[in-house]
């Protein structure tokens, strides 16, 4: 009953301070943020501004959906 669940971390993969940690370029993450940065805008519409004259969905289903985050973020609805 010697044996361990952890296994001791190779000299190889770490430096003097610990494991290494390799920096994330701009150029990769820059797909990530304009995804994350539509989606935002996204959400903010159907949160804010889904009812009325600028209302993409037909009926008042999005508005029920969303009213008391509408309330909670200080949009107005009514």
């Amino acid at each position: 009953m010697a044996q361990s669940a952890v296994s001791p971390a190779t000299p190889a993969a770490d430096g003097p301070a610990g494991p290494l940690i390799t920096p994330v370029s701009p150029k990769t993450l820059a797909p990530w943020a304009l995804f994350g940065g539509i989606l935002m805008l996204v959400l903010l519409y159907f949160v804010g501004a889904e009812q009325g004259a600028t209302s993409v969905v037909s009926g008042e289903g999005v508005h029920e959906w969303l009213h008391d985050g509408r309330h909670l973020l200080g949009f107005p609805c009514h």
